[in-house]
């Protein structure tokens, strides 16, 4: 059902003239159900409706789980003690490996730093843009003749989770090249401002690891999502949902992500993370 077209170079230019499409061999656009949104407001939209169902929100800190039996019975909060649960869910994002690791389980997720950074490029005017994802970068427009861009680091790897200094070289040696040879009017570009986020990178092959585990079966795993879980959330939130309240996949069959492939050693592969 995705209206996803593949085209030629020559289509992309009549398309979008204002890129170099001379070293291409295609490209693929979405026509249609394609776009980006704010994820703070998105998270707070789902906060708003989950409260309007009666959910409780606790700010604290996890510390450890209780387990009995073979269950997850309560969760360790520093501030409030033993909160008990009859399911528990792992959505710890970069800490999912700590939290595992209370229930003595390996999870091969870590945090990835990514560096964002604005940029004004007065010459590249392009109320028509989508979202560009080249080969070493990805760009959309933002505001005016501002944009957002961003790469992978070629020395990627993990990180500590609370390192956000931002790899400000980035931009100057690795993506402007890059940008300027596919869109010449980021001849002249400005960096207004950055900041800095991580991935829950998923080690074993970047998708999301989802469901409960075999030996733990009231515990529950969303787990390294390697930046998609955003896009991912709806769908995922919804099933995961669904197979707490029935104990299986409903509305959609996630089998595919569970956590089984991770203690099998199966990757199922996204090769599209940037």
């Amino acid at each position: 059902g995705a209206a996803t077209e593949v085209w030629t170079p020559v289509q992309t230019a009549d398309r979008f003239p204002w890129l170099n499409t001379e070293d291409l061999t295609a490209a693929s656009f979405g026509p249609r159900d394609e776009g980006w949104f704010d994820n703070m407001g998105l998270l707070s939209g789902f906060r708003a409706a989950a409260k309007a169902q009666g959910v409780s929100f606790v700010t604290d800190e996890a510390v450890g789980l209780d387990m009995t039996g073979g269950r997850v019975t309560g969760v360790h909060l520093k501030k409030y003690g033993l909160a008990p649960c009859g399911q528990a869910v792992n959505a710890a994002g970069t800490r999912a490996a700590v939290v595992a690791g209370w229930a003595g389980l390996d999870l091969p997720v870590e945090p990835r730093k990514r560096t964002v950074f604005v940029i004004d490029a007065p010459n590249a005017r392009h109320p028509d843009a989508p979202l560009l994802v080249d080969a070493g970068f990805y760009l959309r427009p933002e505001h005016g003749t501002q944009w957002i861009t961003a790469t992978v680091p070629d020395l990627d790897g993990p990180c500590d989770a609370t390192d956000f200094d931002p790899d400000l070289h980035l931009f100057e040696d690795v993506i402007w090249e890059q940008l300027y040879h596919r869109a010449p009017g980021f001849d002249a570009v400005k960096v207004v401002r950055h900041w800095v986020g991580h991935y829950a990178y998923n080690t074993l092959d970047q998708n999301a690891i989802l469901g409960p585990h075999p030996y733990l079966p009231n515990l529950f795993f969303m787990n390294g999502f390697s930046g998609h879980g955003l896009q991912q959330s709806p769908a995922i939130g919804r099933g995961l949902a669904e197979h707490i309240l029935t104990g299986g996949w409903q509305s959609l069959d996630l089998s595919d992500l569970s956590i089984n492939r991770v203690i099998a050693g199966k990757p199922f592969l996204e090769k599209a993370v940037v």
